[in-house]
């Protein structure tokens, strides 16, 4: 049975994790990674052994969902036991480089006074140097500059962090990515392989092409054991959707949330993947209805909800090339989402602002992305206007609308857009639910919770529309669908919710002015 062709099960999930915790752009990248090690997962594991009860009540608590409490019962400990003294003693470098630049930070602020900066060298922390520069602005602020690059060839990215648990879908929801460690079990597969191992591409390659279970075996270095479970992930046919593809004509399908499929005979455009694997539910696209190939992926901007890696990795091997905006180079809050998604083994190409990317039969062009970073100094984020079909269409992801005139150059520069999608979540999360680990000075509540990261409300979303001149909107990346962002999102709406009146306001607008628009949720088809 090992040679007979086997094809991967439609409703298998990958979990990529780092420490046992589930990967992201600020859990990968190791400037980011050893602050959030430091300053939120230690201490929110030092916080459950305390008291076990009180964060598995809470993490179950509708009222507390999204909160940092760990999901894991108390019979099991001791496991996480284990696993905190293993990050103490195994990533004690990336611990020391949190503490580092926390001390350098502080130090920057209160000796940088506008001289020469010289001096502060020799005072750096001995486990930052050679992978900082310490610089002025033009307003006589001074900042560090984090060698983004070179920290990725230290001692602090170590690829023996990277496992993959492999498992089937259950749907039930997974506890919430940004707290909850994935322990061991009978019903997963764990994989200690880097995120870039080969073998990883020739398993996901089995949705399309057949493999067999000896030839994965041997790609992905498995045991007795591991091998017996990886053969319950296989069947012996693909679950291909026929009408994946397009013979004429031009399409757009909405997978959900963020994620939209643009089609023509010659070529497939996907924004923001973030694919359901459970095939047997009606109602939403999945992983059976993806094209073979995709020309270009197109990712927004690094938060969870719009880079999901365990989606991104298995479109390793069809797809073209992923289209990324440029960061700032060393901005503690910006990490290159370039340098991240290359050790995801996937191809990568970075674009700025009104850069044009061609594809057959069409072109996409890189533009502007305000806001929704909380007011934070953030340049890897990019919408989008793609051209295909004969159409123009506008990515504007959870690009806010508090600028118009912005949207009006975008318009002096692509042309008019016909069909504009527009994220709505006016009213999102507070700076500190993503960025608290990276804060090098204490924030109140009060100034955290007024920088929020969020779209466009109805005004906002009206006016965009306007300056682009779409003769459609469409919102969508709203956090709806609970088959997918509940784990990574925790985002929970009613009929009260205000998201969910601008959306309605938005909806009359563009009635009175004669644009058709819909809220998007689940599945949804455009033609032309």
């Amino acid at each position: 049975m090992e040679n007979e062709p086997r094809f991967l099960r439609p409703n298998v999930i990958i979990e990529p994790l780092v420490d046992r915790f589930y990967v992201s752009l600020n859990t990968l990248a190791p400037v980011q990674a050893s602050m959030n090690l430091a300053y939120l997962q230690v201490p929110m594991l030092e916080a459950y052994l305390q008291a076990p009860k009180v964060h598995i009540n809470s993490s179950r608590d509708p009222e507390m969902r999204g909160g940092f409490f760990v999901n894991i019962d108390e019979e099991r400990s001791g496991e996480v036991r284990d696993l905190l003294a293993s990050i103490k003693r195994d990533r004690a470098a990336m611990l020391r480089f949190a503490e580092a630049v926390s001390d350098a930070e502080e130090m920057v602020r209160q000796q940088a006074t506008g001289f020469d900066l010289t001096p502060l060298y020799p005072k750096l922390p001995a486990d930052l140097s050679g992978l900082v520069e310490v610089a002025y602005d033009t307003n006589n602020q001074a900042q560090l500059r984090y060698l983004e690059p070179v920290v990725y060839s230290s001692e602090l990215y170590d690829e023996d962090r990277q496992s993959v648990q492999l498992s089937i879908e259950t749907g039930i929801e997974r506890p919430f990515i940004m707290s909850t460690p994935r322990l061991p079990g009978p019903d997963v597969l764990d994989l200690h392989l880097p995120f870039r191992h080969p073998g990883l591409e020739e398993l996901f390659g089995a949705r399309l092409a057949p493999t067999t279970l000896g030839r994965l075996r041997d790609a992905l270095e498995l045991d007795d054991e591991q091998s017996a479970f990886l053969a319950g992930l296989l069947c012996d046919a693909p679950d291909l959707a026929p009408s994946r593809h397009v013979d004429d004509g031009a399409r757009i399908r909405y997978f959900g949330h963020a994620s939209l499929v643009m089609q023509t005979p010659e070529a497939a455009i996907v924004t923001d993947p973030w694919v359901s694997a459970d095939s047997t539910a009606a109602g939403r696209y999945t992983y059976r209805d993806l094209p073979d190939h995709i020309d270009l992926v197109l990712l927004t901007h690094g938060h969870q909800d719009h880079v999901v890696p365990e989606t991104l990795m298995q479109l390793r091997g069809r797809v073209g090339t992923v289209v990324v905006p440029r960061s700032s180079r060393g901005n503690l809050s910006d990490p290159s989402l370039a340098l991240y998604l290359t050790r995801l083994g996937l191809p990568v190409v970075e674009v700025d602002d009104y850069a044009q990317v061609d594809f057959p039969g069409g072109s996409v062009i890189a533009t502007p992305f305000l806001g929704e970073h909380a007011d934070l100094d953030i340049r890897a984020k990019s919408t989008y206007c793609v051209r295909l079909g004969g159409r123009t269409v506008f990515v504007g992801a959870d690009s806010s609308g508090i600028d118009p005139a912005l949207y009006r150059n975008i318009r002096a520069h692509v042309g008019p857009v016909d069909v504009a999608f527009l994220g709505m979540e006016c009213a999102g999360a507070p700076l500190t639910w993503v960025y608290q680990a990276l804060l090098t000075r204490p924030m109140t509540k009060k100034m955290s919770d007024s920088r929020t990261m969020s779209g466009s409300n109805a005004e906002q979303a009206g006016a965009i529309v306007t300056e682009l001149g779409a003769d459609e909107a469409y919102v969508y990346a709203m956090g709806e669908e609970d088959w997918l962002v509940g784990h990574v999102m925790a985002t929970s709406y009613n009929e009260d919710s205000f998201q969910l009146k601008q959306v309605a306001e938005f909806m009359n607008w563009c009635a009175d002015n004669g644009v058709k628009a819909d809220h998007l949720y689940g599945q949804h088809e455009i033609r032309w």
